[in-house]
């Protein structure tokens, strides 16, 4: 019997109060290797817009690619995982999705796209899937169908991987512990080839959640192989049940690709503009700083946050600079407008700063004294006199450049600097590699 591509899209089987969709995807492919199927490529992590309000944590959905001769089984088989490890009791809203074809439909992938940036109904995601009689299944309101939906229609544009080790059902909810030491010293081994492990100016580890989760820690990075490598110097002193390694669109920058409408200024929506400096720029108590924009004749309010750690350039910013921002759009309150919550702030111009002082006595080498309102200056020791005052121009403390926010204050998808001029370094699937582990 000749075998089919199946796409398998999986989202929300998770909750606050636990589970993890990745590992859901851990135990399907551990039960799957028990069949007689092909993996065709790394188990696919996306995630996408992360504004959505009712996102668990990344906003991330899982997507796998096999051939198997027996369709219709591998289905039933997922769904029983998913109905068995989904949250719902939780708030967990899971959608499964099948596509079985080698084509994807181009609606996918506009779904997949728009899902990056703007918020999408799960009727959007219905619509699709009835056109095209495609088998799905949801629990809840089914919302997970959009991101189920469009993970099968992503197109990775640049890639990075994602090792994710779980740990066993008798430790789940329980504290963690690693060396901090090694995770620190694992970073600086492996650096550039992974990223976002551990923070140096804060001395915190970034790779280890703390949530009641099954996950114990994840090393993001550009090859698997760095990855197994970078897993192994972590030491952990629990015994893990074991990883798996999964292609992702973690720390390439991907929702904010988006040009915001700013005639459409929705919420929720994630992108960037490019604009001039209108107003001085405010900081609050918090130490939080928020000023306006003008793109296109528009206003737009902006906030930076203290924690980004990029106030310290927002307040610098005067009437008239240049700028490109980029975050996402929050919901207007009874006493602020819709604002954009900024991640990045690019200085494209700087407008020329200055003041105006007492003139300057060229022979005295000092600034001359008022004589009085209206009536000039003069040097309180040549005698000297001047009748305005002069423009002294201020050296500017920002630069023309790209600013992020310290790496402690990333999104999952808040791309690196080490990053920036990445190349393509997709890496070809190979199913008898180390990608999945059994401890």
């Amino acid at each position: 019997m000749s075998k089919q591509i199946l796409h398998i899209g999986i989202d929300d089987t998770d909750s606050p109060k636990g589970m993890c969709t990745t590992f859901l995807a851990y135990k399907i492919i551990n039960r799957l290797k028990k069949e007689n199927v092909d993996f065709l490529d790394f188990p696919n992590l996306v995630r996408f817009n992360p504004n959505i309000p009712w996102k668990t944590r990344g906003n991330g959905a899982v997507g796998l690619k096999i051939s198997t001769s027996n369709p219709k089984k591998i289905k039933n088989l997922v769904k029983k995982f998913v109905k068995q490890y989904s949250d719902v009791k939780n708030g967990a809203n899971p959608g499964l999705v099948f596509c079985q074809d080698e084509n994807i439909p181009d609606e996918f992938l506009k779904l997949s796209s728009d899902a990056m940036w703007k918020l999408i109904h799960r009727n959007e995601a219905k619509k699709i899937l009835l056109k095209y009689n495609l088998d799905f299944f949801y629990l809840g309101n089914g919302q997970g169908l959009v991101g189920a939906t469009s993970v099968i229609g992503y197109n990775f544009e640049d890639q990075t991987y994602e090792l994710l080790s779980y740990r066993k059902p008798s430790k789940f909810g329980k504290k963690r512990f690693l060396d901090k030491s090694k995770v620190k010293q694992m970073q600086e081994k492996t650096y550039p080839n992974t990223f976002n492990s551990f923070d140096p100016k804060k001395n915190k580890v970034l790779l280890m959640p703390h949530g009641p989760d099954p996950v114990f820690y994840g090393v993001r990075g550009e090859d698997s192989m760095t990855l197994i490598s970078a897993s192994k110097m972590i030491q952990p002193k629990e015994k893990l049940d074991g990883y798996l390694i999964f292609k992702s669109n973690q720390g390439t920058g991907d929702h904010l690709k988006n040009e915001i409408d700013v005639n459409n200024f929705l919420p929720y929506t994630s992108g960037k503009l490019q604009g001039v400096v209108d107003s001085k720029p405010i900081v609050t108590k918090g130490g939080h700083v928020f000023f306006s924009i003008i793109v296109k004749n528009t206003k737009i309010h902006c906030a930076v946050y203290k924690p980004t750690r990029i106030t310290n350039i927002a307040k610098e910013l005067i009437v008239g600079d240049k700028i490109k921002v980029g975050g996402g759009i929050r919901k207007a309150t009874k006493t602020l407008p819709r604002i954009l919550n900024l991640e990045f702030i690019q200085i494209l111009n700087l407008e020329k700063k200055s003041k105006l002082v007492n003139p300057f006595c060229q022979k005295c080498k000092k600034h001359m004294k008022s004589k009085g309102k209206n009536q000039g200056f003069q040097c309180v020791h040549c005698k000297n006199t001047s009748a305005h005052k002069t423009r002294h121009f201020i050296t500017r403390s920002i630069k023309k450049q790209l600013y992020i926010p310290d790496v402690s204050a990333h999104r999952h998808l808040t791309k690196p600097v080490q990053r920036m001029k990445q190349k393509d370094k997709s890496e070809k699937f190979d199913p008898n590699s180390s990608w999945i582990s059994n401890f």
